[in-house]
């Protein structure tokens, strides 16, 4: 984390979860996370217009905005991308975009843009609002951070991210997406049934390949010991750990997504 290029410019990040919005920022003194208390009965855009009002940090100067957001993503081969073509093509893998704004990002380093789509109302508030503002999926970070690690070793390797009740699962090669899907899991059977039926898509193989689980996985240690019974090499990672007990990491209730954006830099 380049702490003096954050005091140069100051950034806000905001993270646009299903049913959680928070606001990040670093300085010379650290990170700072703030979770904002969500009104299940109103909206994401009136939830950010109450916050807007009431949370201190948002009332202080901003040079750039990043926010992220969980929406469906469908990913595109950077080669075959049309940006005049995305709505269309985000329509034809998620049906429902009422009120509803196709976006996307580039990823470079994997040779592909990920469509994304932003409600139309929290979009206006948000640029209404901030200044110099770029919207991200909210797994971008997950991604560029754990292809990185794809190259560790000889063996093929399948991630699987957990956050917010989804199950987001990929596997990398030749700098580019294998595979990426994303699914609601509620315990860890249904994380089990999925990531077992991905790896068998894949024709991994279950003595010499590897898998690797970040994040909040329902019932960790349970869907750790089913898996073991399937995959031989299945791993947790715990980003204190994996970032030497960096202080970002050690903040309670943050997502791992923002402890790699801290951690590795934005792309």
């Amino acid at each position: 984390m380049d702490i003096k290029n954050e005091q140069i410019q100051r950034r806000l990040v905001i993270r646009i979860g299903q049913g959680s919005l928070s606001f990040v920022t670093a300085n010379a003194d650290g990170v700072t996370y703030e979770p904002y208390a969500m009104n299940s009965s109103i909206s994401m855009a009136a939830n950010l217009r109450e916050a807007l009002r009431s949370v201190p940090l948002l009332s202080e100067s901003f040079d750039r905005t990043l926010v992220m957001i969980d929406s469906p993503v469908l990913i595109v081969p950077l080669d075959t991308f049309a940006e005049g073509q995305k709505t269309q093509l985000y329509q034809h893998a998620f049906s429902d975009l009422e009120h509803q704004v196709v976006m996307h990002a580039v990823l470079p380093d994997l040779n592909s843009v990920a469509v994304f789509s932003v409600h139309r109302d929290l979009r206006t508030v948000i640029g209404d609002t901030f200044s110099a503002v770029r919207y991200i999926p909210v797994v971008a970070p997950v991604w560029h951070h754990l292809h990185q690690r794809s190259f560790t070793g000889q063996h093929q390797k399948l991630f699987a991210y957990f956050h917010e009740r989804r199950l987001e699962v990929f596997s990398f090669a030749q700098n580019r997406f294998k595979f990426s899907n994303s699914f609601a899991v509620n315990n860890p059977n249904d994380a089990l049934y999925y990531l077992l039926s991905v790896w068998k898509q894949l024709g991994m193989t279950p003595e010499r390949d590897e898998m690797y689980l970040v994040g909040d996985a329902p019932e960790r240690d349970a869907l750790l010991e089913e898996t073991k019974k399937f995959v031989k090499r299945v791993f947790y990672i715990n980003p204190s750990g994996e970032f030497n007990r960096a202080p970002v990491a050690q903040i309670e209730g943050i997502p791992y997504d923002l402890v790699t954006l801290f951690m590795r830099g934005e792309r």
